[in-house]
């Protein structure tokens, strides 16, 4: 068990507020041939931050949970409502 700090972003007003991660569990190192250290999953982390598509900077948490973030909403969002009548013909799902 580990925890470290990022900043990975950049202002040009105001400040920014680091991002805490806690890695509880690291099984990768069992499997692994190579050992992840602390500071490749540092790394990781930080680059994984810069491929989220929808923003040409990046963001504060990695892509995969920002995009984990996104759908959990929209699916909360639409899945209790019904649908637009005006969608009916329309493969709106695709």
């Amino acid at each position: 068990m580990y925890d470290f700090y990022l900043v990975s972003q950049h202002v040009t007003m105001g400040t920014v507020t680091p991002t805490h991660y806690n890695v509880i569990v690291d099984t990768l190192n069992e499997t692994a041939t190579k050992p992840i250290t602390p500071n490749i999953m540092q790394q990781l982390t930080y680059k994984l931050t810069h491929m989220y598509y929808n923003w040409t900077g990046t963001v504060r948490v990695p892509a995969l949970c920002q995009l984990a973030h996104k759908l959990a909403f929209l699916a909360g969002q639409s899945l209790q409502s019904n649908p637009n009548p005006g969608l009916e013909d329309l493969l709106y799902f695709l």
